[in-house]
């Protein structure tokens, strides 16, 4: 078991990853590392406003929300917070089902929000301006 990650700041993810290792691109919005549980398998995580959350402190990783494996024959189920690996409890399939739902129910809210605001002509121009700007 892994019970502690060290950052290391990628551009491109490595194809061989070490344990232990939580790997940040930033430029393509992903982090991977290998599942805490030990098994080896490669875990990835999309990084955004509608997936997982990366923050760093003085080098201390954390990614949010919960990491469920679901899919994979351990369904190991962790945080990572403050390098630390947090353990969560087993879900159900009607809890795996209903999680599911639920994110996909938050991305189509954001999704929905974004397009109303962006439809707005001073939010265009709005975005016209930063362009120009690079802002």
């Amino acid at each position: 078991m892994i019970d502690r990650f060290r950052l290391q700041r990628v551009q491109y993810i490595p194809k061989s990853l070490e344990p232990g290792i939580l790997y940040v691109s930033e430029e393509f919005d992903v982090a991977a590392h290998l599942c805490a549980c030990g098994c080896g398998t490669k875990v990835t995580t999309p990084l955004g406003p509608t997936e997982w959350k990366f923050s760093e402190k003085d080098g201390v990783p954390s990614l949010w929300p919960s990491i469920g494996n679901w899919q994979l024959p351990c369904r190991s189920h962790y945080s990572i917070i403050e390098s630390q690996t947090r353990w969560g409890e087993q879900w159900s399939e009607a809890q795996v089902l209903a999680g599911r739902k639920a994110e996909e129910a938050r991305r189509e809210a954001y999704y929905v929000e974004k397009d109303r605001l962006n439809r707005r002509p001073f939010a265009r121009f709005w975005r016209w301006v930063r362009g120009l700007f690079r802002l």
